[in-house]
């Protein structure tokens, strides 16, 4: 049985644009407490990104999240000793939680440029809706929909 429910949190608001989903990606993009780097960074590549697409950040930031947020997931359900793939709707928030996590991970995977660049790169790739954000959102999509057949596991 479980306890009391978790509290909703406060989304975290950048100091800039104070919008929730920068907030978000300077904190993964953060390592070791230096926030201040990270919102360098992560600045430098949105402005950047917005000025090369002519729009305004908030709208580039929320477009190219928009784009890789996946509908379904799967989680693994052990059912009579088998374990199954069941796919389940993605909250919204878990949908960004996603995105974000994604696209950071993703620009960390590659070297040769700085980071603010590669993660630029990312972002425009994400707002156009190609690359490998939105790879990856439709990889996971389409599992889902393959085992759809064990949907009804789902509780």
């Amino acid at each position: 049985m479980r306890g009391k429910r978790a509290k909703v949190k406060q989304p975290v608001l950048d100091r800039k644009y104070q919008n929730p989903i920068i907030g978000r990606l300077i904190n993964k993009v953060m390592q070791d407490g230096k926030k201040s780097l990270a919102e360098d960074l992560v600045y430098g590549a949105v402005e950047d990104g917005a000025s090369k697409v002519k729009v305004e950040v908030v709208e580039f930031i929320n477009q190219a999240i928009d784009n890789i947020r996946p509908a379904l997931e799967l989680k693994a359900r052990r059912v009579g000793g088998a374990n199954y793939q069941v796919p389940i709707p993605v909250t919204p928030v878990r949908q960004e939680t996603l995105a974000v996590r994604w696209i950071v991970d993703i620009a960390r995977g590659k070297s040769g440029k700085s980071f603010d660049k590669i993660l630029m790169k990312e972002l425009l790739e994400a707002f156009k809706g190609e690359g490998e954000a939105i790879k990856k959102k439709n990889d996971i999509e389409r599992m889902a929909e393959a085992n759809k057949a064990f949907a009804h596991f789902r509780w």
